[in-house]
């Protein structure tokens, strides 16, 4: 079944509220999730703390968006300390570096003197934007590309950021889990909007929304 899973069923799961994940890197299969209740990070309700702020307008790292999709998704893949295994095996692989190459997918990555040090990857369809996996190599990298996804997406008036879970770290920022069925309410409406992402923004534009956080 795998091997017949195109780019084009994978959208349209995406926007029936469906993910695919793996057991584990090793596994050959993919499993479909929906669960309830469902992750989102509310966009007008993102809490940026106020020395993470500092950080990302520091200019220590250069932060850009789908310079090296595939190296995204590889380190995001990468085995790391307490995280020995996860979930983004070949054919996921596969899949979101063909979404990629059709305009769907799309990394935040933030690079220092020339080393891709952290960053994320998702999914953009209509004004919905599903967060993949994230991964960082320095201390506060991935938290900076997170901040920038967010800035991103409200300029580009995103209605939906999906996490698929909620975890302890995203409600730092004003995560939450909402019914699943809230969420496909809310989803319904994102994924008829016209495509949202839009990849040149100026600096100064991002920094302006970032410091109205």
């Amino acid at each position: 079944m795998t091997q017949e899973l195109t780019p084009q069923i994978m959208l349209g799961a995406y926007a029936a509220g469906l993910f695919p994940m793996a057991s584990d890197a090793a596994d050959t299969t993919l499993r479909w999730y929906d669960p309830d209740p469902r992750g989102i990070l509310p966009l007008d309700g993102f809490h940026l703390p106020r020395r993470l702020r500092r950080t990302v307008l520091s200019g220590q790292f250069d932060v850009c968006v789908d310079r090296d999709f595939p190296a995204i998704m590889r380190a995001c893949a990468a085995p790391a300390p307490g995280r020995e295994t996860t979930w983004i095996n070949s054919e996921i692989y596969r899949l979101f570096c063909a979404l990629h190459d059709m305009g769907f997918s799309h990394s935040v990555e933030c690079w220092q003197n020339g080393e891709l040090v952290g960053g994320l990857y998702g999914v953009a369809l209509g004004g919905a934007f599903f967060g993949e996996s994230m991964f960082s190599r320095t201390t506060d990298a991935s938290k900076v590309a997170l901040v920038h996804l967010v800035a991103r997406l409200r300029l580009c008036g995103f209605v939906v950021l999906d996490t698929q879970f909620g975890t302890e770290h995203l409600a730092r920022f004003g995560g939450e889990e909402i019914p699943a069925a809230d969420y496909k309410a809310m989803l319904e409406k994102a994924v008829s909007m016209q495509p949202r992402w839009q990849e040149n923004i100026p600096p100064d534009v991002l920094a302006a929304e970032i410091r109205n956080m």
